[in-house]
């Protein structure tokens, strides 16, 4: 059966078509892709649903490897908003000025 393993860095994406024996679970297509060499991996998902080492892979599945998140999402959407905030308030700022 077909499947794809895929590995995705902030500068790149590697794909990779295998053909495996049905019933082969996550860890060993991850294992047999070769895409595990430098890659931090920090858990994997099929079709972007989470996925355990066990879990068995079906044909036409996409075997996503993910590596940890460099920053907390809530922190960073806190800054953008706290950017924003600043931004609207400067040109009122400027009009009390005048």
């Amino acid at each position: 059966m077909k499947i794809e393993v895929l590995a995705v860095w902030p500068e790149r994406v590697e794909s990779r078509e295998l053909e495996v024996n049905p019933g082969i679970c996550a860890a060993e297509a991850a294992a047999i892709s070769g895409l595990l060499a430098g890659f931090p991996l920090a858990g994997m998902a099929v079709f972007g649903k989470r996925a355990s080492d066990t879990t068995v892979l079906h044909e036409g599945d996409r075997l996503e490897l993910l590596r940890a998140l460099v920053a907390d999402p809530k922190q960073s959407r806190r800054k953008r908003a706290e950017a924003a905030a600043q931004i609207k308030k400067k040109p009122a700022e400027i009009g009390q000025h005048q």
